[in-house]
């Protein structure tokens, strides 16, 4: 998966994610890829690169003039993410969320490398360019995968892909009420400046309390007062 690259692993996700909603439908083939390019929020190369992944892994096949179509993947994998993401609910993910991405970033503060705050940074100033929602998200799902690439262990970042991939499922559709793009005053923002600042400074508990807090803002958005104490 790593020889894909950033943006190929990014459009797996949100492809993981589309393909999750389909399986309830019954669906078998997969929109031209003009289009699932411009549903996804990918370019036309990093869908290839993703398609080709889960084409090499059975979840996927090809008939030449016919178009790309769902297969019956390795049961691992089927039942693993697909089955894990129409068992559960947003607020359960977010409470996964914060208890493995919060020591993810405890992690990473401890044994980040300068080339991984550096594409942290980059990341952060991305995000503040994207001109859409969609592509808000593709860059702060690399940011937060960067988090878990810097913590150094190969065990945690497995985590984080398996969580991050049932929390794109999940939440897959939930329209935006505030706009075409983040607002200049979107609270992620600042919350991720504070993480990646926390990891820079080596300070643990700090980049730990960090990620929590901006974790806690993304869960209130997410899931209504109301919603939650149902």
């Amino acid at each position: 998966m790593e020889t894909i690259g950033n943006g190929g692993h990014a459009a797996l996700v949100q492809l993981q994610a589309y393909l999750a909603q389909m399986e309830p439908a019954g669906e078998t083939r997969l929109p031209p890829e003009r289009e699932l390019c411009e549903t996804l929020g990918v370019s036309r190369g990093d869908l290839r690169k993703a398609l080709a992944v889960l084409e090499k892994d059975g979840r996927i096949w090809r008939h030449v003039g016919k178009g790309t179509f769902v297969g019956s993947g390795p049961v691992e994998e089927t039942i693993g993410i697909s089955d894990i993401a129409q068992r559960t609910n947003p607020r359960d993910v977010m409470r996964a969320r914060l208890i493995v991405e919060s020591e993810i970033a405890r992690e990473a503060a401890l044994h980040a490398t300068l080339d991984d705050i550096a594409a942290m940074r980059q990341s952060l100033a991305q995000t503040r360019e994207a001109a859409t929602w969609r592509q808000y998200e593709n860059i702060d799902n690399l940011l937060h995968r960067q988090i878990a690439q810097a913590s150094g262990n190969t065990v945690l970042l497995g985590l984080f892909d398996v969580l991050n991939a049932v929390r794109r499922t999940v939440v897959w559709g939930r329209l935006r009420a505030d706009g075409a793009r983040p607002p200049a005053d979107h609270h992620s923002f600042a919350d991720h400046e504070k993480i990646v600042d926390a990891i820079a400074e080596r300070d643990l508990a700090g980049a730990a309390a960090a990620m929590r807090l901006h974790l806690q803002q993304v869960e209130r958005r997410l899931i209504p007062v109301r919603e939650a104490a149902e």
